[in-house]
């Protein structure tokens, strides 16, 4: 135990020193950086090349080799420059000067529902940046309670938790949210949640890019049975770093929901095809490396849902 606390530690402090350096550096100097890193990974360090293959094939289908390595490139590049965008975020963004890094479409449909005095879940997935989404929308003035799963380094996670509080928004460890969640939605408050997560064997299967994924039934569950709008929203990156789009795939509103979507398996079915339209969007924003998708057991029925487009 103390030779893993010790480990941990270290782990956390050569992180805070790669941070301080990227908050040294000007957003060019690290956008170079970050393309010169991504060809390393994706071209000369296998680093879970099978899976990020596997799933680019269901988006690419049969393409020659250079075009699966393009892909992995913007990947690679897309990740390492989020995690500088997170660094040094809290130096550039603040309440008064968001506007000048994010643009916001459809944020009329959006605001309507935020500001209801009903609660709300807001659905994403591991596309664009979600973090600083989560960040800048505390801005805004809407503080917003995020599910995750804590990090199994203690000193990171505490390190990630701060900054996710910086802007108003608050951390709920993904093993121990049931009842709170359920309190804070009867409360009237906002729950965030990375819906694409495979859910395991009980979870529930629909199809999402052209394959069955496990998702988990607690989300629809828990819209259903709060009467909360579903929003499915996204952050992706704007051609240079720290230049976002923020926007609104679908609104799932129990006062005016369709039929189809008053049940578990319809509305998890919804959810992800709003959530695949942000990610046709910017392909490459997406973690292609996530192993989102599963082999289903073979005692259970392959049933591909339908639901609304």
């Amino acid at each position: 135990m103390r030779f893993r606390q010790v480990t941990d530690w270290l782990v956390s402090a050569a992180a805070r020193m790669v941070i301080c350096a990227v908050q040294t550096c000007s957003l060019e100097s690290l956008d170079r950086m970050c393309w010169l890193v991504a060809k390393v990974l994706a071209d000369w360090i296998p680093v879970r090349r099978r899976t990020i293959d596997e799933n680019l094939h269901l988006l690419l289908g049969e393409k020659p080799t250079r075009e699966y390595a393009k892909m992995r490139r913007l990947m690679w590049h897309h990740l390492l420059l989020m995690i500088c965008e997170i660094a040094i975020a809290p130096r550039k963004i603040h309440r008064w000067n968001w506007r000048d890094f994010f643009y916001f479409r459809d944020k009329n449909s959006a605001f309507r529902i935020l500001v209801d005095s009903r609660p709300t879940i807001l659905v994403t997935g591991h596309f664009g940046n979600f973090e600083l989404a989560g960040y800048v929308t505390g801005l805004f003035g809407f503080p917003s309670t995020t599910i995750a799963r804590q990090l199994d380094n203690p000193y990171l996670h505490k390190y990630l938790s701060e900054f996710r509080s910086l802007g108003g928004q608050h951390l709920l460890d993904k093993g121990r949210a049931a009842g709170a969640v359920q309190e804070l939605l009867d409360r009237g408050g906002t729950v965030a949640m990375l819906a694409d997560q495979h859910a395991g064997d009980k979870g529930c299967w629909v199809d999402f890019l052209g394959r069955q994924a496990s998702c988990h039934k607690g989300l629809a569950l828990l819209a259903l049975t709060s009467k909360a709008p579903m929003v499915v929203c996204y952050c992706r990156r704007q051609g240079r770093p720290l230049q976002f789009e923020m926007g609104v795939t679908g609104i799932a509103d129990p006062n005016t929901v369709e039929s189809q979507l008053e049940s578990v398996q319809g509305l998890t079915t919804w959810y992800n095809r709003r959530l695949e339209e942000a990610i046709y969007m910017a392909p490459s924003q997406y973690w292609w490396l996530h192993r989102r998708w599963r082999d289903r057991p073979k005692s259970k029925k392959n049933v591909v849902d339908s639901a609304p487009q």
